[in-house]
């Protein structure tokens, strides 16, 4: 009888025991979610799930499939993620273990890496990466910054991405979840049979801003590849080189960069093959509105520039920025009376004689050849003169040529008529040209020598006072018995003092208007 009861009371336990087995909730990895509950024999209900990743423990927003806990915003392969979850029991058991029971699960998101970063390929083979654990979705493309986000119909260890050229690099993430992000890492390609070669990122041959950092990425090791020295940089530039890894090394440039308009030309050894073509990289040109602009600023024109919002900042970077993309505002003259001729030939982002004189002006000012050409050392000089807070103290001029009746000059600066007189302009066999020409030469006395139009030879020596602006046409000062009708060879010739009044208005980049 005692052995009855006591059997009982055992199987009574063992029972209670099963039961509360069967009334625990659980939480484990998901195989392709996040995580999965697990709910108690006989039902319950999930009333609350908490997501918290990293080591700040931030709140991951996450939506329930079913038993299956889903992400709603991307988290970090390899990142710390810890689940909260609070579950409802069924009543027929509330009673014995609790109504609701909490649990929690802390797991690291699963990452993927590739097992080569350096591959050798025969012509015409696919360009597969595998990797030390099966991924769901990989992301590639040119840049770190551009990637192409691609979803596999099943996890894998091996992916097969386009290949676009016999040699190259790619940026590559790999993730074993679709919902998660990874670092992308750079995988390089290169052809079988190749004693050395190299890859470049940006590509040969392509646009690059004036600090763009350039990588080279080679077959071999870069010390196999270069030994102990390194590329040089055409133009120079001020930078340096660093080693990243044992195949690849990047050119930083500092300061003002490679030059606007420059063709940078890395120089490889000579048993180095860069894939892709020559090692030539090109900077654009900055803008001929953005020219000016700073010209404006620096009182090389008649007119000031009015920048929209904030200015860019006083940095070389953010000014070689602003030469491409220049930033939005309004012209103004400087002066009230601007003789109509000079007005109508101002043309805001055109190249035209009037930005081409004024930047004459400051080349001259800067002890360069004043071409009229921004090129990149110009534009060098300009950003440099802008972040010195360079201003011109001379101011602006305009000559008027007329070859009316009676020939007369009229030179308008900063704004008044400070000369004007009667001149003699070339006769019909030697004419002066009409137009507007910008003064190339300056010269206090100059010997002139030449062909009259009757073929005899000339040789004047000091001539004085005297400004270059067309060929050999210049205006000077010369003796005549008269003036105010055609007698030169092209020349605009005017008495001594008329020409020594003129003269210190008439420097290189000065505009003479011939009408």
């Amino acid at each position: 009888m005692v052995g009855g009861i006591l059997l009982v009371i055992v199987l009574l336990v063992a029972a209670a025991l099963v039961a509360l087995a069967s009334a625990s909730a659980s939480v484990t990895a998901g195989s392709s979610s996040l995580a999965k509950v697990g709910l108690p024999l006989g039902g319950g209900q999930i009333e609350s799930v908490s997501v918290f990743a990293g080591a700040t423990n931030q709140p991951v927003p996450v939506s329930l499939r079913g038993q299956e806990i889903w992400p709603q915003r991307t988290l970090r392969a390899g990142e710390k993620v810890l689940i909260q979850v609070v579950v409802k029991r069924p009543g027929w058991i509330a009673w014995l273990t609790g109504a609701r029971q909490r649990v929690n699960l802390t797991l690291t998101a699963p990452s993927a890496s590739p097992n080569q970063t350096f591959l050798t390929l025969h012509r015409g083979a696919p360009l597969q990466v595998s990797f030390d654990h099966p991924v769901a979705a990989v992301f590639y493309g040119p840049t770190a910054g551009g990637l192409h986000k691609h979803v596999l119909d099943s996890p894998s260890t091996q992916v097969t991405l386009p290949r676009t050229a016999s040699a190259g690099t790619m940026w590559l993430a790999a993730t074993p979840r679709t919902w998660e992000t990874a670092r992308a890492a750079a995988i390089s390609w290169f052809p079988a049979g190749v004693a050395t070669s190299a890859v470049a990122s940006p590509a040969a041959g392509s646009r690059i801003g004036t600090s763009t950092p350039i990588s080279l990425t080679f077959s071999k090791t870069v010390s196999a590849a270069l030994g102990r020295s390194r590329p040089g940089i055409s133009p120079q530039t001020s930078g340096h080189w660093q080693q990243i890894s044992s195949h690849t090394i990047v050119f930083h440039p500092s300061g003002y960069g490679y030059g606007l308009g420059a063709t940078v030309r890395i120089g490889l050894p000579g048993g180095v093959r860069l894939a892709g073509g020559a090692p030539v990289w090109h900077v654009p040109p900055g803008s001929m509105l953005r020219v000016q602009q700073l010209l404006a600023n620096m009182g090389y024109l008649p007119l000031r520039f009015n920048v929209t919002g904030t200015p860019p900042a006083n940095t070389p970077q953010a000014q070689e920025a602003a030469a491409i993309h220049p930033p939005h505002g309004s012209f103004t003259w400087r002066y009230g009376n601007v003789p109509g001729a000079l007005h109508s030939m101002w043309q805001p982002g055109s190249t035209g004689v009037m930005t081409q004189g004024a930047l004459m002006a400051f080349e001259n000012d800067e002890d360069m050849t004043a071409d009229g050409v921004a090129g990149p050392q110009v534009w060098k000089a300009l950003i440099t003169a802008q972040l010195a807070g360079h201003r011109s103290s001379f101011g602006y001029t305009f000559v008027t040529v007329s070859e009316g009746s009676p020939e007369t000059e009229s030179t308008w600066h900063n704004g008044r008529t400070v000369a004007s007189g009667l001149v003699n302009t070339g006769i019909p066999a030697t004419p002066t040209a009409l137009g507007t020409f910008a003064v190339f030469e300056h010269s206090p006395s100059v010997t002139m020598e030449g062909t009259n139009a009757d073929g005899s030879h000339y040789d004047d020596p000091g001539v004085p006072w005297v400004s270059y602006f067309n060929g050999g046409d210049a205006l000077h000062g010369f003796i005549r018995a008269s003036y105010g009708f055609p007698q030169s060879d092209g020349c605009v010739e005017m008495p001594y003092s008329e020409a020594e009044s003129v003269y210190p208005y008439t420097p290189i980049g000065t505009l003479v208007h011939v009408v």
